[in-house]
Order: C-alpha cells, then structure tokens, then sequence
C-alpha cells in the first residue's frame, strides 16, 4: 500500500485572453495521503479540473507548488509524474483490443511480456472484463469502454490515480455501478485517488473526504458527512444537497450556538454560528445581518391549529409522495424561497393548501451571522 502524501501549496492558475488575465484556480491549499478516495466537487468552471490538469502535468502552473512523496511535480513533465489518468472521453485506440489497450502503458515501459500478461489479465478481471480481452472498442458498451480505460489507468502500477468526470457519458444506472467499482479497486490496490465530478451524489458516496470549489477557490475540505452537517459558507450549504435558508436578526450568542429572530418576529434557537461573507450575503439575497441554514429533514411540520405547533408559518403549496419520504413545498414569507420539508412520518390532515408552522431543533441549523 503506497503511504505517501500530495501536498499542494498557493496553486494557482491565470490564464491569459484577449479580456484580460482570468484567474481560473486561486491559492489552493490541499493535503491528500495514503489510499484515501478524494473527490473534488463544483459546479461547471469552479476550478476543479484544471487543479487536476495542473497535478497531472498537462497545464502549467501559474504559481505554487506540489509535492508528492517529497518529490517537487511541479518541475516534472506529465510523463514522468507515474500516474494514471481517466478522462471522461475513454480515448481508447481503436485499432487495438481491450488487453493490447490495457496494456499501453506497461509495453511503453519496455515490460516483459509475462510481466504484462501477469499484470493486466488479473486487472481485467476484477473490472468484469473476464472473457473480452480481444474485443474492441467498437464492440463494446460505454462501460466496457470506460473499464478498459480504467485498467490502461491501473496496469502500471502509478503512484495516483486521477479521474476527470469519468462516469459523465454513462447512463444513470450504469454511473452507480462503475463508480462501485473505481472505489472497489482503489481501495483493493492502495492507490491515492483524485476524482473530479459535479455530481454530489457522486462524490458523496465514494469519497474519503470532499473538496468544494467555487470561482476558483476551494470552500471546504472535510468527509461528506461533516461538509453536509457543517457547511462553513452559504455557498457549501446550497451546493451540497438542499438547505432553506431565514435571513434573521442575530441576538444572544456564545459558543453553544444563539438565539435570532426571523423576518416575521419569530426567534429561533440556532446550535452553531458560522461568519456570513459579505459578498454571499448579496450573491444570495439576504437583506438582514443573518441568516439561519436548515436542511429539509430536519425542518419539523406542524398543522397549524395542532397543540404542539410552533415556529415560523406558511402555506402548503404542494405534497409529492416519493416512497420512503414525503416532500412539502411550503410558501414562507420568513424564507429566501419556497420552503422544502422532507418527512417520513407526515402530520395528519396536512394536505395541499393547508396553513402549517415550520420548527426544528437547535442543534439543526446553523445560523451565518456577519
């Protein structure tokens, strides 16, 4: 198992066009050691694939540095670096069968045949491939085809393993199989992964730890757990998953959390306290000092005339049955936008149109105070 570490430092990537310098990745900081799965998260152009291609070597780097096992890649060419890149084309060559393409990178390196057929009939056969070894490209499905790039990626042993969006061209099922499969043989073989996607799903599932980018920056670095629970900025808080958002008043505070008041007057007791940036403050609308962050299944839905309804009020607009859960859209007049509530145990006689109360425990939300 290869216990070494990437470290990378300041990175950070302008490119220069006809409008000027655009700073795609700015000052990034990142530690990743060991086996660990790695999932670097965001939307279209937030930085995260070009922090890749700079790793790999296939963009230069403006500044900063990056490390891997005490040895400087930001002087090495792509190359030279020993890794192994998945990319969300297959770039398969259709001119060779599934072992001659698996195994490129190994005749490359002037391998014995032995070695080769040692390394990569093994490797086939973990990604289910058993059996296809002289088909081609042309023959087979996109996920035979993204397998094969895998094993190519996996056959020579590389220090990391880097994937750029590589399930985007495969159909919904077939994406939860296959991203199975990559942490599966990543964990088996003990390679530190670095895996870019857009998909929070994705990236939810299979990763030891998430990093978030937005504009460039990285967010928020953490295991999908606490960068759920925990999100450190609005922009986290929207991204990952879906979240309802009070602006409010903050009041009382300490370190156990605070007491704020909503639009309407209502106060609330929140359980953490994160600082409000200026500039996400206006990005998302919130016209007052502070703003409580609650996630839809932690929200609490009361019929409006029952004993125990408290909290802030609306207007049920729309109830979808989804199986396990329940979901409301709630018209709230404290909210930025239509309240979403997830239940698994909905109140009795709430319906479309019904006027219900919205509460939550304190240690559920968390409140963004400037």
């Amino acid at each position: 198992m290869k216990q070494r570490e990437l470290r990378i430092r300041g990175l950070t990537k302008v490119f220069e066009t006809p409008e000027g310098p655009v700073t795609a990745v700015k000052d990034v900081d990142l530690d990743i050691s060991g086996d660990e799965f790695f999932s670097m998260l965001g939307p279209s152009g937030c930085g995260k694939t070009t922090t890749l291609r700079m790793i790999s070597g296939l963009e230069t780097i403006t500044s900063g540095t990056i490390q891997f096992a005490d040895r400087d890649l930001s002087a090495l060419p792509s190359a030279e670096r020993n890794l192994g890149m998945v990319f969300q084309s297959y770039a398969l060559f259709p001119h060779m069968n599934v072992f001659e393409n698996a195994a490129y990178g190994l005749r490359l390196r002037k391998v014995p045949g032995r070695q080769i057929q040692d390394r990569v009939q093994p490797l086939l056969n973990a990604l289910g491939l058993q059996g296809l070894h002289g088909r081609y490209p042309s023959d087979l499905s996109g996920g035979q085809q993204q397998r094969v790039s895998i094993a190519r990626a996996l056959a020579y042993d590389p220090d990391m393993f880097l994937l750029d969006e590589p399930l985007a061209n495969l159909d919904a099922k077939l994406r939860v199989q296959m991203r199975e499969e990559i942490r599966r043989i990543q964990k088996e073989l003990g390679v530190l992964a670095v895996y870019v996607t857009h998909d929070q799903e994705e990236a939810m599932s299979v990763s030891d730890r998430i990093g978030v980018f937005h504009l460039g920056r990285l967010m928020q670095v953490g295991p999908p757990p606490e960068v759920y629970r925990r999100p450190t900025s609005l922009f986290v808080a929207d991204f990952i998953g879906k979240i309802n958002f009070f602006p409010a008043h903050l009041g009382t505070a300490d370190a156990r959390g605070g007491r704020a008041q909503l639009r309407s007057g209502v106060e609330v007791e929140v359980g953490r306290l994160e600082r409000l940036d200026p500039v996400e403050r206006d990005d998302f609308g919130i016209d007052t000092p502070a703003v409580v962050a609650v996630r839809p299944e932690h929200l609490r839905l009361h019929a409006y005339d029952a004993p125990d309804a408290r909290g802030t009020e609306g207007t049920v607009r729309r109830v979808l049955f989804l199986g396990s859960i329940v979901r409301f859209f709630v018209t709230c007049a404290d909210a930025t936008k239509e309240v979403l509530v997830e239940t698994a145990d909905p109140p009795a006689g709430v319906d479309e149109g019904s006027r219900v109360r919205l509460s939550f425990a304190p240690q559920h939300a968390t409140c963004f105070r400037s």
